[in-house]
């Protein structure tokens, strides 16, 4: 049974980026909004240049999990996140594909960094990059955290072990969340429908992997509410 979603009496900022293009950054932060927007207020920024996340929004239609998308593709993000996010408990930021003082902007303003890798060692060779922009953010940002999250694993593969072992190696080490996103032909299918696979198929196994990691992003950034909910 997965964790209810909890409500914070402060907003919480998740940002997905990666410098290498493809790695399904925009489906994997529509898919968490989605989740995180069963029970809360989510804002979606789109701060990616190409606009990928504004183009599905447009395309939705009227839908059972509402939130609301809008472009901010600039530098200045870490200072108009808290004015704009400030009626939101949650701000999911689809950040851009490349390390510039856009992304490191995005960094900033948030709480969470969730680096999507395919199981690839091309992904592996490439997050030294955002890594070390996420190292000189959090000399700043005490409370910032970075993880990175499996995507496209096929499943009953060993790739995930592997390419764990290799992030392991990187010379800044960063933790793997446990929960790897499966390759399931229901994400893409939904995001062209401009819905996600949480409406689609609300009781399938995409639905089912995007709920689980969602479950340790709540773990991790507010230990305290889960301990409470848990107890009582």
């Amino acid at each position: 049974m997965h964790k209810q979603l909890l409500e914070s009496a402060f907003m919480t900022v998740i940002s997905f980026l990666n410098q290498k293009g493809g790695v399904g950054k925009t489906t994997l932060a529509l898919h968490v909004a989605a989740a995180l927007a069963r029970s809360s207020r989510v804002l979606v920024v789109d701060a990616d240049p190409q606009g990928s996340a504004l183009d599905w929004s447009s395309a939705r239609p009227t839908a059972p999990i509402a939130f609301p998308v809008i472009g901010l593709p600039k530098n200045t993000l870490h200072k108009q996140i808290p004015v704009i996010g400030r009626d939101y408990e949650w701000v999911v930021i689809d950040g851009p594909p490349r390390v510039n003082e856009l992304a490191k902007s995005a960094i900033a303003a948030s709480d969470l960094v969730v680096i999507p890798v395919l199981p690839s060692p091309f992904d592996v060779w490439a997050a030294n990059e955002i890594l070390t922009l996420i190292a000189e953010c959090a000399v700043i940002n005490s409370k910032l955290r970075a993880r990175f999250v499996l995507n496209r694993l096929f499943p009953g593969t060993k790739l995930a072990g592997e390419i764990t072992d290799a992030l392991a190696e990187l010379p800044r080490r960063v933790p793997v969340f446990d929960t790897a996103i499966k390759n399931r032909t229901e994400y893409a299918k939904a995001i062209r429908a401009g819905a996600t696979a949480l409406e689609t198929q609300r009781n399938g196994p995409a639905a089912h992997d995007v709920l689980t990691l969602v479950d340790e992003f709540l773990t991790l950034l507010h230990p305290q509410e889960e301990e409470h909910r848990n107890v009582s």
